[in-house]
């Protein structure tokens, strides 16, 4: 039974309208660390989903990138957030990943399915639960990329202050990796980014131990 208290829309709304959360939607070194794991998956062409997609700073790089791209959130902040940086050029729709059947949602089937900063809000039960729901709806050759901080970071000892109010539970790698498995998914890449916030950073030694972020790469097995 985790303790986690499951996030509210009231939650992610007075986040989105504080200006610390404002930072969230520029490039940083996480970010560009981000970009580079998914550097393989973004071609021009091929359908994204950028799912719990907060300010919408990862669909805007998939539409960067030439890729037909859908954000989900079920903030109306984030929303609007996501609209403004992907410049109307993404479907940007609220649901909730927990409760909805994304096939009823949408009506397109993903090469890439991008989270960021999503897992750790939930109990391993709603874990699943969104994970079945992803995973209903990546192409057969399609992939899940999910990125989720890392319990030993540093940064888990500054994160309620730029995030006051938003409960989450990080993970470690072999918790991540078993999440993907346990749901019928065979992990292709794993491993951790940002070190150190700066450009050069020992994430290949260090990332899945002391990395700010932990990441799984997944395909239908």
């Amino acid at each position: 039974m985790s303790d986690i208290r499951t996030p509210q829309d009231a939650d992610w709304n007075r986040f989105w309208e504080k200006d610390t959360s404002k930072q969230f939607g520029r490039i940083s070194w996480s970010k560009r660390r981000i970009l580079q794991v998914l550097a393989p998956y973004l071609k021009d062409g091929k359908a994204a989903l950028d799912a719990g997609c907060g300010s919408g700073f990862f669909a805007g790089q998939f539409v960067q990138a030439g890729m037909r791209t859908t954000a989900v959130d079920y903030s109306e902040e984030a929303l609007e957030m996501a609209r403004e940086n992907t410049q109307g050029r993404a479907q940007v729709l609220k649901a909730n990943l927990l409760d909805e059947d994304l096939r009823d949602v949408l009506d397109v089937r993903f090469d890439l399915v991008f989270t960021d900063g999503l897992f750790e809000h939930f109990s391993p039960a709603a874990q699943d639960r969104i994970l079945q729901n992803l995973r209903s709806i990546i192409k057969e050759e399609g992939v899940i990329c999910t990125f989720v901080p890392n319990r030993f970071s540093p940064w888990e000892i500054i994160r309620p202050f730029y995030m006051p109010g938003i409960e989450e539970k990080p993970f470690v790698l072999k918790e991540l990796t078993r999440l993907h498995t346990r749901n019928g998914l065979e992990v292709i890449g794993k491993g951790g980014v940002n070190t150190l916030p700066f450009r050069l950073s020992p994430d290949r030694l260090t990332g899945s131990r002391w990395g700010m972020l932990l990441y799984v790469t997944a395909r239908l097995s």
